[in-house]
């Protein structure tokens, strides 16, 4: 019995650890920008021109940009942060454009029609999500994305590297996976420290679990 309790125990505290060193290792801005490749990204993602994207986490807006070029200024990129300075900025930036900031966090319900994104990108945010956030984030892809649209997530590798969040707070490729009920479509590096795993919502796709 002993045992038993010890074991639960154990296992609140290691989320609750988790929860911890998350709510310190949060997404701000776009810093990780410099390492990435973009050309890798915007290849795989295969922009076309009328789409419906959202940038989640959206920083500085620099990736809201190049989706907005390869549309043509055509359809809509929503560039979504919970930074309202940061989002001014970009609103000033990207005026007359398809881009349309907007404050808030995808973990929670946002403003934007449901069943209406193709495709939601997020890069180097996930990982700072809490369990909650995890499950309130989930709801909204649902919500979110037309059927058969395009879930992609940039992260930093879970191995030693010269800056990031703490080990035990990253995501490995395979705990995405288990993480988002999805359709995993590819995995590919994206710069020497990151991945990008994209996921395709499918009829089958169940997000409530």
């Amino acid at each position: 019995m002993d045992e038993k309790r010890d074991t639960v125990s154990h296992h609140t505290e290691m989320r609750e650890h988790k929860k911890s060193a998350n709510q310190k290792h949060r997404h701000r801005g776009k810093s990780s920008e410099r390492y990435l490749n973009k050309d890798i990204i915007l290849k795989e993602l295969n922009i076309r021109s009328g789409q419906t994207i959202l940038d989640a986490g959206c920083g500085n807006g620099y990736m809201s940009k190049e989706f907005s070029k390869l549309l043509n200024n055509t359809g809509k990129v929503y560039a979504l942060d919970p930074d309202k300075a940061a989002l001014e900025i970009l609103k000033q930036e990207t005026k007359g454009t398809n881009i349309e900031t907007i404050e808030g966090n995808i973990t929670k319900r946002t403003q934007i029609k449901g069943a209406s994104v193709d495709l939601i990108y997020l890069s180097t945010v996930f990982h700072g999500f809490s369990e909650g956030e995890i499950h309130g984030f989930q709801k909204e892809v649902k919500r979110l994305l037309k059927p058969n649209a395009v879930l992609s997530i940039v992260e930093i590798k879970k191995e030693k590297t010269p800056f990031g969040p703490p080990l035990h707070v990253r995501f490995s490729p395979d705990e995405l996976k288990e993480t988002i009920p999805l359709i995993p479509k590819s995995l590919m590096d994206v710069g020497k420290y990151f991945y990008m795993q994209t996921f395709v919502m499918g009829l089958g796709s169940n997000l409530d679990r």
